[in-house]
């Protein structure tokens, strides 16, 4: 099963500046949860934002640039050739950013959203989709926040 994992604003924000534009103890808590144990896929720019592998799952950094190393990661140039990788694994994470989502999500089964009810500032999206191809299959209760907004969890699974 190919999963897409992501957290976005109203507008489909998902980063400022290389960064994200919101700081979520809670939701970053639920990333781990989500994606512990499960091979990752990421472009270059995601992987540098986190600075560092993920313990505890296979990182595999997409990237046009075919000499880019760094350690505790696997490099490939492609999203066929990284999910060539990981054919055998139950559940492969998505992770990111925009680019990789946009290839991902037209062949993704899953996606794990997080809605957050707010309008950030924002150079980086999770590209549009189509709420009647997908099925909520799970969906929290609204978490406030300090900061005077609310995020929630949702789970889709495409309609067959």
């Amino acid at each position: 099963m190919i999963s897409l994992i992501v957290a976005h604003d109203k507008n489909r924000v998902i980063g400022y500046e290389k960064k994200m534009p919101w700081h979520l103890p809670g939701e970053l808590k639920y990333f781990k949860e989500q994606t512990m144990g499960k091979p990752m896929i990421m472009g270059r720019k995601t992987f540098e934002s986190i600075g560092r592998p993920l313990p505890g799952r296979r990182n595999i950094v997409i990237t046009r640039n075919e000499n880019y190393t760094a350690e505790g990661i696997e490099v490939v140039s492609s999203l066929e050739e990284a999910l060539k990788l990981v054919s055998n694994e139950d559940e492969i994470m998505i992770i990111g950013g925009e680019q990789i989502f946009k290839l991902a999500l037209p062949i993704a089964d899953r996606l794990y959203i997080t809605k957050i009810d707010y309008e950030f500032q924002g150079d980086t999206f999770f590209p549009e989709y189509d709420g009647e191809e997908w099925t909520i299959v799970s969906k929290s209760e609204p978490i406030e926040v300090p900061d005077g907004y609310a995020y929630t969890y949702y789970i889709y699974d495409r309609k067959k």
